[in-house]
C-alpha cells in the first residue's frame, strides 16, 4: 500500500520534470511511508525510498510503524538535519532536480539544502502529496471509523454523568481521558467544552466556568486512532427543560447541519455544500454567525482538504472525509454547534456515511 502510494507521488515528480522527491511534512511522511518518527523525512525516487531520521525509531504508536520494505537511515550521534543528509543522497544518486516541500520548509533549511548540492535544481512540490491524501483507501476509513467509535463512547459516558457544578476545564480532561481509556492514542485536537454565554463558539478553550442548570452545553471532541483523526460536536441542555429560545436554535441549527450532511455527493461543488446549510441560516437571520467555512476534510491531520467554504472551487469525489459543523452564537446567551464527521459515498452505495453516531436529539441533562 506504502509502495503504491510512492509510486503514484513518483510519477507525478517525473511528469513534472523532477526525478525525485524530497518529504517532510510528518502527516506527509505518515502517508508514504506508514510512520513519521520525530524529524524524519522521506526521499523518493532516488535510487531507493529512504526514510532519514535523526534518531532510531521508537516504535511509539503516536508515530505509526514505517513500512518495512522501505529503507530506514539513521543520521550519525553528530546529528545533523535529515533533509540537509537526504539532499546529498540525491546528488550521490544523480538526480538533477528535486522536488520539496517548499511550504514546509523555513527559508534557513531551505538554504541550507541548496548549498550541499548547489547544481542539484531545488523544485516546489507544493501540494501534491495532500492532494493524493484527499480520496481515502477502506483501510483509512476504517481508521476513522474506528476513531469515530471511540469519540462517541468518550461522549456518551461523560453524559451519564453530574455535570452541574463542574467546571469546562474538567469536562474537557475528562473526556481526553476518556478517549485514551477507550484505545485513542490521544485527542484529535485539544477538546473545546462550553458552557453557557460561552456555548456555540467555534474552537472554544475551556475555562473555569462551572456548569449550571438552564445553561447550553457545547462540546467538541475527537479522537486520534493509528494517526487518522475524526470530529464530533453536539449540543445540550442542562437540568431543565429547554426554553422557547433554546429550542428554536437548535432547531435551526439542526435543519442547516441535516441539509450541509445531505449536500454531500460525489460531483456536488464545495460551494454548495457550504451555501445548502448557509442559506438557511441567512433566512432566519444568523447568516453571520456561522463561521467563515461550513466544514473541512479529515485524515491524518484534522485540518484537510477540501474546504466547504463559499468561495472554495472544486467538486466532491467518493470516498472523501469531511466534517459539516455548523453552529451559531448569541453573544452574552449562549448558542448551538453540531458537527459530524461522514465520508462521501456513491448514492448506489447508501449516500453520505455518518462516522459520529451519538444522538442529535436535544437532550435534557
Amino acid at each position: 500500500m506504502y509502495a503504491d502510494r510512492r509510486a503514484r507521488l513518483r510519477d507525478r515528480c517525473a511528469a513534472a520534470g523532477s526525478p525525485a522527491a524530497l518529504v517532510s511534512r510528518p502527516a506527509n511522511v505518515r502517508y508514504l511511508a506508514g510512520g513519521s518518527p520525530p524529524g524524519a523525512v522521506l526521499l523518493v525516487g532516488a535510487g531507493d525510498d529512504v526514510l532519514l531520521c535523526p534518531r532510531a525509531p521508537t516504535g511509539d504508536p503516536a508515530d505509526g510503524r514505517p513500512d518495512e520494505s522501505l529503507r530506514t537511515a539513521v543520521l550519525p550521534a553528530s546529528g545533523g538535519d535529515p533533509a540537509v543528509a537526504a539532499v546529498d543522497v540525491a546528488r550521490k544518486a544523480g538526480a538533477d532536480a528535486l522536488a520539496v516541500e517548499e511550504h514546509h520548509l523555513t527559508v534557513a533549511r531551505h538554504r541550507a539544502m541548496g548549498s550541499v548540492a548547489p547544481r542539484l535544481r531545488l523544485a516546489d512540490l507544493g501540494g501534491a502529496v495532500e492532494q493524493l491524501r484527499i480520496v481515502k483507501d477502506e483501510d483509512e476509513i476504517t481508521c476513522l471509523r474506528i476513531a469515530a467509535e471511540i469519540a462517541d463512547q468518550a461522549l456518551g459516558e461523560l453524559l451519564e454523568s453530574i455535570l452541574v457544578g463542574r467546571t469546562e476545564r474538567h469536562l474537557a480532561l475528562e473526556l481526553e481521558r476518556r478517549l485514551v481509556d477507550h484505545g485513542a492514542d490521544g485527542a484529535a485536537f485539544p477538546t473545546s467544552v462550553a458552557t453557557g454565554p460561552n456555548a456555540g463558539l467555534a474552537a472554544h478553550r475551556p475555562t473555569d466556568r462551572r456548569v449550571e442548570e438552564g445553561d447550553f452545553l457545547s462540546v467538541c471532541l475527537g479522537a486520534n486512532y493509528r494517526g487518522y483523526r475524526c470530529e464530533i460536536g453536539r449540543t445540550f441542555v442542562i437540568g431543565t427543560t429547554p426554553a422557547d429560545w433554546q429550542i428554536e436554535l437548535y432547531d435551526l441549527v439542526f435543519a442547516a447541519q441535516r441539509a450541509g450532511r445531505e449536500a454531500l455527493s460525489p460531483g456536488t461543488e464545495f460551494r454548495e455544500v457550504d451555501r445548502a446549510a448557509r442559506q438557511l441560516l441567512d433566512a432566519a437571520g444568523h447568516g453571520g454567525a456561522l463561521a467563515p467555512r461550513l466544514g473541512h476534510g479529515v485524515g491524518l491531520e484534522i485540518d484537510e482538504d477540501p474546504q466547504l467554504a463559499p468561495a472554495s472551487m472544486g467538486k466532491l469525489d467518493a470516498c472523501v472525509p469531511v466534517t459539516v459543523e455548523p453552529g451559531v452564537h448569541l453573544p452574552g446567551r449562549g448558542g448551538v454547534r453540531i458537527d459530524d464527521t461522514l465520508v462521501v459515498r456513491q448514492e448506489a452505495d447508501g449516500g453520505p456515511e455518518l462516522l459520529t453516531i451519538t444522538t442529535k436529539e436535544l437532550l435534557a441533562l
